[in-house]
């Protein structure tokens, strides 16, 4: 009887032991395929002489049988750097052999030495597994492009910063003059980067070459979200001005200014001859903080979007404000967004602010023509002044996400109600990848509402598209 329960005892062990065992077995049949968690990594803009990022591949064996690589190689080998399970020499890459249902991890980043050119060069790659006759093929790609580095710096002269290459700024830098900038320069902002300016700045962007002042990460946060959805990634633009100088303009034309903290913060002492900020055809858009800031300062906004700021998107205090066919969304995100990948959350704040209480404040006017001013909001817009109703302004022909004003300064308007549908998309939804859109949907309440007097000098939107015939609200004319 003990015999026979022994011979039990080693049978069952024997067949707990089979799966084991077949993992363990090399199988030499070329039907048996290993497969990538994804057959192709893109680098996007890799900054030469910069490393990126790793990332990372799995390479799965889901047969029941053990497989064993032959030789694992890159076709090219010069612009990729890989370590297999963590191996980063090549020579003992061989005969790696991975268990049935078991895995390999790849790492790869990018790294391209400076090209001496202005232009960029595509690059590209194969990582190759053979085994069993069969190749597994991972296929890698980036762009390289050369930079102008840019360090914390004081300049002390007139600068003029042309589009030949991309700019990549690393803190700090402080313009005591005058600032011009071409059309078509891109400037990618580091963590602590910052621009500070005390003269006067000119920014020639156009439709077809806008400045562009962004992050400087070019990969991906996770998954699909490019770390470009995620604000807070640079400080800001601070526009500055003491009582003992001229009147500095600033004026910005199609310049992007993305998620950072801060888009435009000017600012002036009350005592000065007030600056004037000119904006047309810019957006400005995920910031962690205020979107445009203007402090004793005139300002003329048009054409422009102002959408996705955690704070105020326009705040205004001291000075004369003109504000003309711009779209100002408060959509920043929870609820408007299925992903957390902000630094901080939506303040319950007005989309536009005008404050008319501040005793360091210069005198005050605004004058808001053809806007959209919405949001999460029920009051997207507030004008905080002693009494309201003598406050020097105009607002016409605006789309406004508020409580109705009755004030003799507010002309046919459009108020918002609950079950408007405003915007193409007013979400960031990641797994239907679908992002912010602020151009007019079909059945939009801003579409022709605008007045017409007013767009007649404003005969093309943003996007140059023509609204002579019947104007819509906002720096988007619907087709």
């Amino acid at each position: 009887m003990r015999r026979v329960a022994f011979w039990m005892v080693v049978a069952a062990c024997c067949v707990l032991a089979l799966p084991s065992c077949r993992q363990e077995q090399v199988s030499y049949d070329p039907s048996l395929r290993l497969s990538l968690s994804t057959d192709s990594l893109d680098f996007g803009i890799v900054f030469t002489g910069y490393g990126t990022s790793t990332r990372r591949v799995v390479l799965r064996n889901t047969n029941q049988n053990a497989l064993t690589i032959d030789r694992v190689s890159l076709r090219d080998g010069q612009f990729f750097h890989v370590s297999v399970d963590g191996e980063a020499d090549a020579s003992r890459w061989q005969q790696l052999t991975i268990r049935g249902g078991d895995s390999a991890f790849i790492f790869v980043r990018a790294f391209i030495d400076p090209l001496q050119q202005n232009n960029p060069l595509l690059v590209e790659d194969e990582l190759l597994f053979r085994y069993n006759g069969n190749t597994t093929t991972l296929r890698l790609s980036a762009i390289g492009q050369d930079v102008t580095l840019l360090k914390k710096w004081e300049y002390l002269a007139d600068q003029h910063l042309t589009a030949d290459k991309p700019y990549l700024v690393q803190d700090t830098l402080l313009f005591r003059k005058n600032l011009t900038i071409d059309a078509g320069a891109v400037f990618y902002m580091m963590n602590n980067a910052a621009i500070i300016t005390l003269g006067d700045v000119t920014a020639n962007g156009t439709k077809e070459a806008p400045v562009v002042f962004r992050g400087a990460r070019t990969d991906n946060l996770f998954d699909s979200v490019p770390y470009a959805f995620a604000s807070g990634q640079w400080q800001g633009i601070y526009l500055l001005q003491d009582a003992q100088k001229a009147a500095n303009t600033y004026t910005f034309r199609y310049t992007d200014i993305l998620s950072g903290n801060v888009g435009l913060f000017s600012q002036a002492d009350v005592a000065a001859t007030l600056p004037t900020l000119v904006m047309d055809g810019c957006r400005i858009h995920n910031m962690a903080v205020y979107g445009v800031v203007c402090i004793n300062t005139d300002a003329a906004i048009t054409n422009s979007e102002i959408s996705c700021c955690a704070s105020y998107g326009v705040y205004l205090q001291g000075g004369t404000h003109t504000l003309v066919h711009n779209t100002i969304a408060a959509y920043f995100g929870y609820p408007y967004t299925n992903l957390n990948i902000h630094s901080t959350g939506r303040e319950d704040v007005a989309a536009v602010y005008i404050n008319n209480l501040s005793k360091s404040s210069a005198p005050m006017q605004s004058f808001l023509y053809n806007n959209i001013i919405t949001g999460a909001r029920s009051q997207c817009l507030v004008l905080a002044a002693p009494l309201p109703d003598v406050y020097r302004g105009v607002f016409r022909g605006n789309y406004l996400r508020a409580d109705t004003f009755r004030l003799p300064q507010f002309e046919q308007n459009a108020y918002a109600g609950d079950e408007d549908t405003m915007f193409v998309n007013n979400h960031y939804l990641y797994r239907e990848y679908r992002y912010y859109d602020f151009h007019l949907d079909s059945l939009s309440p801003a579409i022709g509402i605008a007045d017409a007097d007013v767009a007649a000098a404003y005969p093309y939107d943003r996007d140059s598209i023509s609204r002579t015939s019947s104007p819509d609200a906002g720096c988007y004319q619907h087709q």
